[in-house]
């Protein structure tokens, strides 16, 4: 390349004087911005005319200086930026690295300045993203089209620019979706993945464009769209608190520096005291879940027919061409999609039997999608044959403690999601592992037999089913598909036993009356009552004569209490006995729905009653927890591989490794020694045998001095002149 000499305008001109220069007061110095101007027409002109042999390296310094006074000038700059962009736009792929960096650098400086909007900046340096050969000005690109939309949706949502940017990228996808060649989708998926981890993009439409990505023909672009719905929620968690506790980190250091360096005063005290409680505060509040932050899964329009399309296309045909990985991929989000909707895809339940078998490499993650694509709404009939499967390939005696672990764990999932799946005598049979030797297997098998004892207690033998669980059988009702659980209020059982058992202890100290006015007025302390006593209101004063009156519209109406013990002889004349009705009602089990159901409509939960409600779910939240009790699980939860493998055994290891487990187990653990090992620990020094012997136990010289007393004179001669030489060497 001939470098051509540096006229001299450029020589005797100094551009960054200049520049600060016209920034101070630009009418001053216009003549001279035009004649820089003309000089970088020419150097484009030039430029244009023989791109190869071209030296840059002025131009760029021309560029800088334009871009940086553009603002100054708009009348002469109009049509700067859309050269830079057709400059860009036709010859990215033959200008040099520097010249095509600093053009990049130059718009969106120009877009910092707002002397261009954000559409156009996106609309120059998309096309190039996804068309160039240069890995560094993709990566450059892709930083530049992120922090754009970032910067313009810092402040508020720039909702205008989002959908503009959105439909761009959604044409792109839609665009290559059916060849297998075109990879430019994948660029719009890391770009709405990006903005989606920052929490910029949240809404359906960002949805919209990866569900296409999912659909496309192209490997990258689906695996990139599936990886985006099964991982980018938890990515956006751990990036919020990653960036939250930096944040707080870095500007209450700030804080505490600058209020070193400078003076105390009582202003600067107060500021400082604001700024830290207001941090304080957003460290607080930075665990609390947004109403409207919904995951990618819950924003999808039309999830069925996105299920199936996703099993039509990459599954159900036998000549696709992607790999097990990535079919796994779609397996995953095919199984979450059905289990987090309560859909219905019929097929992929035939489709898993083909790889349920120990000798299926990563079966784990078949035997999870096989447990999160199962809802209570699921047909018994089409999970049968799986449950069989892993029963059969499982779960025998020939197999390894792992294997049967992994096989248990899974039957387990998909049963409590669907229990009626399970056969009564297949369940009988695997009930019978829990007398196995591996510890796995028999955690395994006693978490089935806990599941059933909750759901179904009449399907497993009679010794497995507890005392808790044959009591129930009584008063619960059998398994049906497709019936739905009567709603009820969670914790309201636990309040009403709370209720029985205050109300003994009362009727035990006070009598019953007293019970019943306590129970009234509980639970309303604290409340202002002012505002509802103000005589201006529409509220009426009423004697306690008036109080027992009890008016009612219905005849068939039961009377109240108070009207049950004034008038006893009423109920005699219906063949009623009051006390073998309250005994009745008494005997009942507390346990029953009835009772629930006639608290919730017959009483006004107070705040004192809800915060009751808490503690005690608390308690037998913990209770469970540690009884190891088995609840159904809800359908949305997504499966973690540990479930199914259970507890791991540790193997055979090296010194090395058992050492590096000794030391883990020591950790945050004070280090175990006598008084006189921390003494030698904080002040180390060595001890002579002579102190050593001094501080032996008695009977531990007992037989060297008897020893001693039986030697003979020639004996003793030799041991005290061995001594003596001994001394001579050591003085």
């Amino acid at each position: 390349m001939v470098k051509r000499k540096r006229t001299a305008l450029e020589k005797q001109t100094n551009l960054p004087s200049l520049q600060n220069q016209i920034r101070r007061d630009p009418p001053s110095y216009r003549d001279d911005f035009l004649i820089q101007f003309r000089h970088y027409e020419s150097q484009r002109d030039i430029f244009l005319a023989q791109p190869e042999g071209y030296d840059s390296e002025p131009f760029i310094e021309q560029l800088g200086f334009i871009t940086h006074v553009a603002d100054c000038y708009p009348d002469v700059t109009k049509r700067f930026p859309q050269d830079l962009a057709d400059l860009l736009l036709h010859h990215h792929n033959t200008l040099e690295p520097d010249l095509r960096e600093k053009l990049v650098q130059c718009l969106v400086q120009l877009r910092n300045k707002d002397v261009i909007p954000s559409t156009a900046l996106l609309q120059t340096l998309f096309p190039i993203l996804t068309t160039t050969n240069s890995k560094h000005l993709r990566s450059q690109l892709y930083h530049s089209i992120v922090s754009d939309i970032r910067n313009a949706n810092a402040k508020t949502k720039n909702h205008r620019l989002n959908k503009t940017v959105q439909g761009v990228l959604f044409s792109v996808v839609e665009a290559g979706k059916g060849s297998p060649d075109a990879i430019v989708g994948l660029w719009a998926v890391k770009v709405t993945r990006e903005l989606w981890r920052r929490n910029i993009w949240d809404d359906a439409r960002t949805v919209e464009i990866i569900k296409e990505a999912s659909l496309s023909a192209n490997a990258k672009v689906m695996s990139g769209g599936v990886r985006f719905f099964l991982g980018v929620d938890k990515e956006r968690e751990e990036m919020d608190e990653s960036s939250d506790d930096e944040d707080y980190n870095e500007s209450l250091s700030k804080l505490k520096h600058q209020a070193g360096v400078s003076g105390k005063t009582k202003k600067k005290q107060s500021q400082m005291e604001r700024a830290v409680d207001k941090l304080k505060k957003k460290e607080r509040n930075k665990h609390k879940a947004s109403p409207l932050n919904f995951s990618a899964l819950h924003l999808l329009h039309d999830p069925q027919g996105f299920a199936e399309n996703l099993y039509s296309m990459h599954l159900a045909k036998s000549n696709n061409k992607l790999s097990m990985e990535q079919r796994l991929l779609v397996l995953q989000l095919v199984s979450r999609l059905i289990g987090l909707h309560k859909l219905t895809v019929i097929g992929i339940y035939s489709y898993l039997l083909k790889y349920l078998t120990p000798r299926q490499r990563e079966v784990t993650r078949f035997l999870v999608a096989a447990a999160q694509a199962t809802h209570d709404q699921v047909p018994p009939d089409l999970l049968e044959p799986i449950i069989r499967k892993i029963a059969d390939e499982f779960v025998s005696e020939g197999v390894a403690g792992e294997v049967a672990t992994a096989g248990l764990n899974s039957i387990r999932e998909i049963c409590a999601r669907q229990p009626l799946a399970m056969d009564e005598s297949l369940l009988q049979d695997l009930t019978t592992y829990k007398g196995s030797k591996d510890k796995g297997v028999v955690m395994a098998a006693r978490s089935l037999i806990g599941l059933y004892r909750e759901v179904a207690p009449d399907m497993l033998k009679r010794k497995d089913r507890g005392k808790t669980a044959t009591m129930e059988m009584k008063t619960k009702e059998k398994l049906r598909f497709g019936e739905e659980a009567t709603g009820t209020i969670e914790g309201l059982d636990l309040l009403e036993k709370w209720y029985e058992e205050q109300k003994q202890k009362k009727i035990e100290e006070g009598g019953e009356e007293a019970a019943d006015k306590e129970e009234e007025d509980q639970g309303w302390e604290g409340w202002d009552v002012e505002s509802d006593s103000d005589d201006s209101g529409s509220w009426i004063g009423v004697s306690d004569d008036e109080k027992d009156i009890e008016i009612s519209d219905s005849e068939d109406e039961k009377p109240s209490a108070k009207a049950k013990k004034t008038k006893p002889q009423e109920n005699k004349e219906d063949g009623m006995d009051i006390d073998a009705e309250d005994q009745g009602g008494s005997a009942q089990s507390t346990n029953s729905p009835s009772n629930f159901l006639s608290l919730a409509t017959t009483r006004i939960l107070t705040p004192a009653d809800l915060a009751t409600i808490a503690k005690m779910r608390a308690a037998a939240d913990l209770q469970k927890a540690s009884s190891k009790t088995i609840t159904a699980l809800r359908n949305e939860d997504e499966v973690d591989e540990s479930l199914i493998e259970g507890p791991k055994t540790r193997g055979k290891s090296d010194k090395e490794a058992r050492l590096a487990a000794v030391q883990e187990g020591r950790e945050g653990r004070e280090k175990y020694s006598s008084k006189r090992g921390k003494t030698l620990a904080e002040k180390p020094h060595s001890t002579t045998n002579k102190e050593k012997a001094r501080k032996k136990n008695f009977l531990m010289t007992l037989g060297q001095a008897k020893k001693k007393q039986k030697r003979s004179l020639i004996e003793h001669r030799r041991i005290l002149k061995a001594h003596v030489e001994k001394q001579k060497k050591g003085k």
